[in-house]
């Protein structure tokens, strides 16, 4: 198949210049702000929706912060220490989902100190709409055409620019599928019901592990890393703590 090559500009006015990876992260919030006041009204109805508008808020700095600094510090510590002021150039990509989870995680726990919240509570309000930014996210990279996967004989196979002239399973859509659309459908349902504090949290901990733990026999390992041991990823490793802390939420049991 050939790869669509999108302009990564979105458009441009004079100075302004609006890229389709930034605009994702914009199209994320405003389709969580709603969702999450949904899931409020049956949840936590005694939230105001300018709340759940701060909650929107505080999680999406939560997710781009430590998002961009997981990706520093996992991914390419030492380019970054050299060029410092790469750090800022969020729009040519470079970031983590890892990162993003713990940056997301200490936006819950600080809101939920700020406004006498219970922060499990609130992270299973948060975590079952983070589904929907990772499917937009992806989206992204596939427009960018980055985060490509490895080579591959199938008949959907796309040669992306950069990445040589041999086909290569187009990762990043598998990622929207099974990180944004699976995992949401699944959490969304999961949330149907009263759950117990954490359950949400673990749940989309041990979802999202899955996805990508699969994924990444698909996708193209970065180049300045490889594999690693076991022949796994970075990615793999990394989703490792996220089953072990999935499994303590779901089985643990409340305190009374």
């Amino acid at each position: 198949m050939v790869y669509p090559e999108i302009d990564p500009v979105l458009f441009a006015i004079g100075p302004l210049t609006v890229r389709w990876y930034g605009f994702m992260y914009t199209l994320a919030f405003l389709t969580g702000w709603p969702l999450l006041q949904i899931r409020a009204r049956r949840i936590m109805p005694e939230l105001s929706s300018e709340l759940i508008g701060d909650i929107a808020v505080w999680t999406l700095l939560g997710l781009v912060l430590g998002g961009r600094f997981g990706y520093i510090v996992f991914y390419q510590p030492a380019y970054y220490l050299d060029n410092p002021l790469a750090v800022l150039k969020i729009w040519q990509g470079g970031m983590s989902f890892h990162g993003g989870l713990i940056g997301g995680l200490v936006a819950c726990v600080l809101f939920s100190r700020r406004w006498n919240i219970g922060c499990l509570a609130l992270a299973d309000l948060v975590f079952p709409v983070v589904p929907v930014g990772l499917f937009l996210g992806r989206i992204g990279n596939f427009i960018n055409g980055e985060l490509w996967g490895r080579v591959t004989d199938s008949s959907w196979g796309m040669v992306f620019p950069g990445a040589g002239p041999l086909p290569r399973h187009p990762s990043q859509l598998y990622e929207a599928f099974l990180e944004g659309i699976v995992l949401f459908s699944v959490l969304w349902w999961l949330g149907s019901k009263p759950r117990k504090p954490g359950f949400m949290l673990g749940a989309f901990l041990i979802g999202y592990a899955a996805c990508r733990f699969s994924v990444e026999f698909f996708r193209e390992p970065d180049a300045h890393l490889g594999l690693l041991a076991m022949s796994w990823s970075m990615g793999q490793w990394l989703s490792l703590p996220m089953v072990v802390g999935g499994a303590w939420l779901l089985w643990r049991k409340p305190k009374p």
